[in-house]
């Protein structure tokens, strides 16, 4: 099994305290990948557009991007992880997300993305974990992920891991531990279902894609729909993993 962790933050906060509790379950059976952000991707995307209108492997930030696609696409679960920044992730892990732009369903879609599994974990100190959430699970619902499940903590009371009251350490312990010992329980030999809100996505795009196709056949995101078989019967959600 191989797990893919993308931290929002470099820091060694209560964030990564709530990924390291929920690993402990699968040290034992997993190869585990971690990316850092910045370090791992420490540029922002300029808006440049040639992944869009041309290539991905023209992006100037190739050598970070190239790296995590690896991940994203063979791992069997993604974690992601980050604290809530005035109410939203981190900069650097929406950097790292605007790189991925062209993954979204109106472009370019990994096929591989559609079975995966994620989990993203926030905590707060007392609002903005959901909205934090947020913007991490509509890229990955947008790169055709439907097993998406979430976890956000309130500290109500310090953001230092070590002057929570006990109590509260517990209680996330054990959440964050009971999430784990699920996630560990699946068979991921075995695809992830695909929901009707991203086949709903899928097939909306899909008529975007033909209808711009009759327009320029030499459109860069048509002529890859028609390459992977989804304007006509091929769907991403029944292919072999």
């Amino acid at each position: 099994m191989k797990i893919a962790v993308f931290n929002a933050t470099e820091k060694k906060g209560v964030t990564y305290k709530l990924k390291e509790i929920f690993l402990d379950s699968f040290r034992d059976c997993a190869e585990i990948t971690e990316f850092y952000f910045p370090k791992d991707c420490p540029n922002f995307c300029v808006g440049c557009t040639s992944c869009f209108r041309n290539r991905e492997n023209d992006c100037k930030d190739r050598e970070y991007v190239e790296k995590i696609e690896k991940a994203l696409l063979e791992s069997d679960l993604l974690i992601f992880t980050s604290p809530a920044y005035v109410f939203h992730t981190t900069g650097a892990m929406k950097a790292m997300l605007d790189h991925f732009g062209y993954r979204w369903m109106p472009h370019r879609p990994a096929g591989e993305m559609f079975s995966k599994r994620a989990v993203v974990i926030s905590q707060c100190l007392g609002a903005g974990g959901k909205s934090t959430i947020k913007d991490i699970k509509d890229s990955l619902s947008w790169w055709g992920v439907s097993y998406i499940k979430t976890l956000s903590f309130k500290l109500m009371g310090d953001i230092v891991w070590d002057r929570l009251s006990d109590k509260k350490k517990q209680s996330i312990t054990k959440k964050l531990t009971a999430l784990a010992n699920k996630m560990k329980r699946i068979d991921y030999s075995k695809p992830a279902k695909t929901n009707l809100a991203t086949k709903a996505k899928f097939y909306a795009v899909r008529m975007l894609q033909t209808s711009l196709g009759k327009a320029n056949l030499d459109y860069t995101d048509f002529k890859y729909w028609k390459a992977k078989g989804w304007i006509d019967k091929v769907r991403p959600w029944k292919q072999k993993k």
